[in-house]
């Protein structure tokens, strides 16, 4: 190569291309996709829980691409993208079981079942892409999840250097620990996961209850106090007024208060908080209907920019609105035909064209409402918590509605059957678009952090959905066989709970064959339409400084408190917190600290759950680490152990974070 000639600039080097969705990536991601995924269908059809997958994943991600030197972490971000949208279509499972329990299928068909959940994600990652700029860069939701997973993959990051980058990693390491240790001893027996109460008020009672979650206390400081004093609002409602009142009467002499008000709960008070969330999603994704638009208008433009030559910035580039519209029409076909396979032949098969013509239209408009709504959720409290199960609720509600809107009630047991089953299906759908944008949304708020290239990510969202659906039908395939589920003929006493699969399939038959108790959904909806009265009110009269989020209020009412009680304490102490680092010389580097502090319980209590997911999968048992020689008689101790390691663990780690923090500025002074 010659020299530039004297008096001329030495022309500059392109620079190298930013690694970002890689091949070995792609390898990674569907290697930690097999193991979560498949983990994620046992645990949620043995307990009905099951974990998010894209911290774990993370944390993987960054030991293996440590390897190569010229790992990024926006390549990092891809792996856990992948790993986080096929572990998060695993949540299928709360409805498809549905179709064995009420005798419809005698198993699952794969290409049935891989069809329905890559369908239906994939049309969950295409809702999901112009919901980003509405709700992820124009929206100060706090997506905790989101942050904690870019908090993960910047301090993990080989490349980042400096005290502050080490600090940082402790921060994550010793709350990871400290929530880890708190779930491995209550898996042991020797601390209580949680405690409760049950209280008699006269002829009625209510109960309390907390779960010992570090996690929660994570994602309470990380969402902050407005979302938890929602939540709180919901939970006084709901344990304070609607349990009481609908308990009344109701409870016998005996020993049992605590199963019979969890009854009372399970089967008034949660329909109630369905009936809040309904209002509160057709409330909410009106309010975001706007920004939607703008959103959608700013990608067109961001297309046609980059067509006439225009520079569009890397971290917005999304997939082509052209396409995401083109995608979503053209799925419809595939959904259709997979519709009238499973209709035809049967009892409704007379009616096929109409139940099919009603189905995309409900998938297209549903699909919108439910990614939107889940999407809102998840910025909220996180997709780890997010109520996805009372949103199946609804779809499966929704969706039986418009069948029998259509077809009308059946005329046999067998055309019922039939109805019920379509139903089902249906909704699958459905509720896998649910599931994978009240994921997606959290992953695209990692990137966004980490300035991923969304179009990349979310290449790798839908690589993600392929993977899973590839992967869960064998799965639900190995459960059927080895255990069964409970309810169906034949189930031992090993069978599988599977309980959302149960109440989504008793809902779907309820509303077709009648029994479905519509005035619980109606009372929620006018609880709901007042919150969102108070909330419109507090907002403007103190200066966008008090609000009410009615969705976060739905939540605090359909969740049990258990998952509950620990959010608003997790933002009550990132309060203090925070308004201790507000009186710092670096307020911003003393605020990080406590973030990290926070993402590290989320983390450790994750990676457990990936553990414990195998131990129990290997072992066929609930509880597989229980130490045999504790009995029901040490319960009150554990009790005891498990409150004075939870808060001692919390109070230890905040100490250690405030002098952390101190001690940086320290070092700087120095």
């Amino acid at each position: 190569m010659s020299a530039p000639q004297a008096g001329r600039p030495a022309p500059l080097e392109a620079p190298a291309p930013l690694k970002e969705l890689t091949i070995r990536g792609i390898v990674i991601g569907g290697i930690i996709t097999l193991v979560f995924t498949a983990a994620n269908v046992y645990l949620g059809l043995k307990v009905g829980l099951t974990f998010a997958t894209s911290i774990p994943a993370a944390v993987i991600s960054m030991a293996v691409l440590r390897l190569w030197s010229d790992h990024t972490v926006q390549e990092n971000n891809i792996v856990q993208t992948i790993a986080s949208a096929a572990g998060t279509l695993s949540a299928v499972i709360f409805v498809l079981p549905g179709l064995v329990i009420v005798g419809w299928w005698n198993g699952f068909p794969y290409w049935q079942t891989m069809l329905v959940c890559a369908l239906g994600g994939s049309l969950g990652v295409m809702y999901s892409i112009p919901l980003r700029r509405a709700l992820v860069t124009g929206s100060e939701l706090p997506y905790p999840e989101g942050v904690a997973g870019a908090e993960i993959l910047k301090v993990g990051d080989a490349h980042g250097a400096g005290e502050d980058n080490r600090r940082g990693l402790l921060a994550i390491v010793l709350g990871a620990l400290a929530s880890s240790l708190m779930s491995l001893l209550s898996n042991l027996k020797i601390a209580a996961s949680g405690v409760s109460a049950a209280f008699r008020l006269g002829g009625t009672g209510t109960m309390l209850g907390s779960s010992l979650s570090m996690a929660l206390i994570g994602v309470g400081h990380l969402v902050g106090m407005t979302v938890g004093v929602a939540m709180l609002v919901g939970m006084l409602l709901s344990y304070g007024v609607l349990l009481p009142y609908f308990a009344s009467g109701s409870l016998d002499g005996g020993d049992g208060l605590e199963d019979a008000l969890g009854a009372v709960f399970r089967s008034d008070v949660r329909f109630i908080g369905a009936g809040v969330m309904a209002v509160a999603a057709v409330w909410t994704l009106v309010k975001i209907m706007v920004p939607i638009v703008r959103g959608m208008r700013e990608s067109v433009a961001a297309s046609r920019a980059r067509h006439g030559g225009g520079s569009v910035a890397r971290t917005e580039r999304d997939i082509p609105a052209g396409v995401v519209v083109a995608s979503i029409l053209a799925s419809m076909l595939p959904i259709g035909g997979l519709l009238w396979f499973f209709a035809s032949g049967t009892a409704i098969a007379h009616n096929t064209g109409a139940l099919i013509a009603v189905s995309v239209v409900f998938i297209l408009a549903a699909g919108l409402l439910v990614a939107a709504v889940c999407g809102y959720m998840a910025g909220l409290i996180g997709s780890s918590n997010s109520p996805v199960s009372g949103v199946g609720i609804l779809v499966v509600v929704l969706t039986a509605l418009a069948v029998l809107l259509v077809h009308g009630t059946g005329s046999s047991a067998e055309e019922t059957t039939a109805l019920v089953a379509y139903t089902l299906f249906t909704a699958a759908i459905v509720f896998c678009i649910a599931t994978i944008a009240n994921d997606n949304l959290q992953d695209l708020k990692t990137g966004q952090l980490v300035e991923a290239t969304p179009w990349k990510q979310q290449v790798a969202l839908v690589i993600g959905v392929v993977f899973g659906a590839l992967v869960i039908p064998p799965v639900l395939g190995l459960m059927q066989t080895s255990f069964g589920f409970q309810g169906t003929p034949g189930a031992g006493e090993s069978a599988l709970a599977a309980p959302q699969a149960s109440l989504i399939a008793s809902l779907a038959q309820g509303v077709l064959g009648g029994g479905i108790d519509w005035g619980l959904l109606g009372l929620g909806a006018v609880i709901g339409a007042v919150v969102i009265g108070i909330d419109e009110a507090l907002r403007p009269l103190s200066r966008g400084r008090l609000a009410l989020p009615p969705l976060a209020v739905g939540m605090g009412i359909y969740l049990p408190s258990s998952l509950t009680v620990l959010i608003p304490v997790g933002g009550l102490i990132g309060f203090f917190y925070n308004r201790w680092a507000d009186g710092r010389p670096e307020p911003g580097r003393a605020r990080r600290f406590g973030t990290l502090a926070a993402t590290g319980l989320i983390v450790g209590e994750s990676l457990f759950g990936v553990v414990f997911a195998g131990i129990a999968g290997a072992t066929g048992s609930e509880a597989p680490l229980a130490l045999p020689f504790i009995g029901d008689g040490y319960a009150p101790v554990g009790q005891v152990v498990g409150v004075a390691f939870f808060v001692g663990a919390i109070a230890l780690l905040y100490r250690w974070t405030r002098r952390t923090s101190a001690e940086a500025e320290g070092a700087d002074g120095a």
